[in-house]
């Protein structure tokens, strides 16, 4: 375990100096040294197995990827648009970026936040890459007219069922992106991160620890933690179409179970850098570090004073956070 705390964090009232017009406290009450102490979630009965049998179920799936070639902003940066097969056959798209000229031997799988993804990322922290920047099913390139395409839709969109939940075929098309990369890529086998975050943290925080093919992975203020915290508090991002409809159907509370970031986190190994906020109105910070509290391997911790809100000294704080992934992900000399 190892634990960095951003220097101006270690003074756990920052957050109270921000100025903001919510109906609620963004930190819920909660300081740093408190934040450290949530215990993660009861892991339910099967769900080593549901995710396991996911997981089969999508390295069954051939991913069958294509690539068409598209103007580059960045020079020395190929950029393709990329569509593969996700779980069940679905058409994931989505863009892969590398550079050009050169064969790099590591690869990168990106989540994006909840309000999806229209263009991948090219700025990439840590050595060299191949990345690839999937679109979740509903989103951007991967929409289609039977799916919500906004996170007050798509957070619930089949929730009724563990099997039929969303956040099961966003995962799922996570293990999928792997294999479509290495059929493009192969000699990214054996060095390929993750990175995510809100949505695409606590997507991820769902997905590394049963894709064996992941060897570090950066989550930002995952989302999904703690869902007995979260349900519990008021937000303005997901988490509140999740709230009201729990006051209709507490039913839902089993399929909340087996997606539940935290619980996931328990059964992760590989090496995990996570950036956590004191203040977050969108993904309540509790959740967030639970999800850090929980992970089983090695781990570092990345305390931010806000997230999801604009403040003075955000880009900073933002640039410092990019440096120490670059940091987290140059570790091993074969990348």
């Amino acid at each position: 375990m190892h634990i960095s705390l951003h220097p101006l964090t270690e003074i756990a009232k920052i957050p109270a100096m921000f100025t903001h017009q919510f109906p609620f406290d963004p930190t819920y009450g909660y300081t740093q040294e408190q934040l450290l102490q949530i215990a993660p979630p009861a892991i339910p009965d099967g769900y080593e197995q549901f995710w396991q049998q996911t997981y089969q179920a999508a390295l069954a799936q051939p991913p069958r990827p294509t690539l068409r070639k598209i103007n580059s902003d960045r020079p020395g940066l190929e950029v393709f648009e990329l569509e593969y097969d996700g779980l069940d056959g679905f058409r994931v798209g989505g863009w892969l970026t590398r550079p050009e000229g050169q064969t790099p031997r590591r690869g990168v799988v990106f989540g994006h936040g909840y309000g999806g993804r229209q263009a991948p990322d090219l700025d990439v922290p840590g050595p060299a890459c191949v990345a690839v920047f999937p679109c979740a099913r509903g989103f951007h390139r991967s929409a289609r007219p039977d799916l919500p395409n906004n996170s007050t839709e798509h957070v619930i969109f089949g929730i009724e069922s563990p099997e039929t939940y969303i956040h099961r075929y966003c995962v799922a098309d996570l293990f999928c992106a792997v294999s479509a990369l290495l059929q493009i890529a192969p000699e990214t086998a054996g060095c390929i991160d993750y990175i995510g975050g809100s949505f695409g943290g606590g997507i991820g925080a769902m997905t590394i620890p049963w894709e064996k093919r992941f060897r570090r992975a950066l989550l930002r203020v995952p989302s999904f933690g703690h869902h007995d915290l979260r349900l519990t508090m008021q937000c303005v991002g997901s988490g509140e179409s999740v709230r009201n409809l729990f006051k209709q159907k507490p039913a839902i509370r089993k399929t909340l179970a087996l997606h539940d970031a935290a619980v996931s986190a328990q059964f992760c190994r590989i090496p995990t850098m996570v950036a956590c906020a004191l203040f977050d109105p969108a993904v309540p910070p509790p959740g967030q570090f639970a999800v850090y509290n929980a992970l089983a391997g090695e781990k570092k911790l990345y305390v931010r004073p806000a997230d999801h809100f604009q403040w003075e000294g955000d880009a900073e704080d933002g640039a410092r956070l990019s440096e120490e992934a670059a940091k987290w992900f140059c570790v091993d000399g074969r990348c």
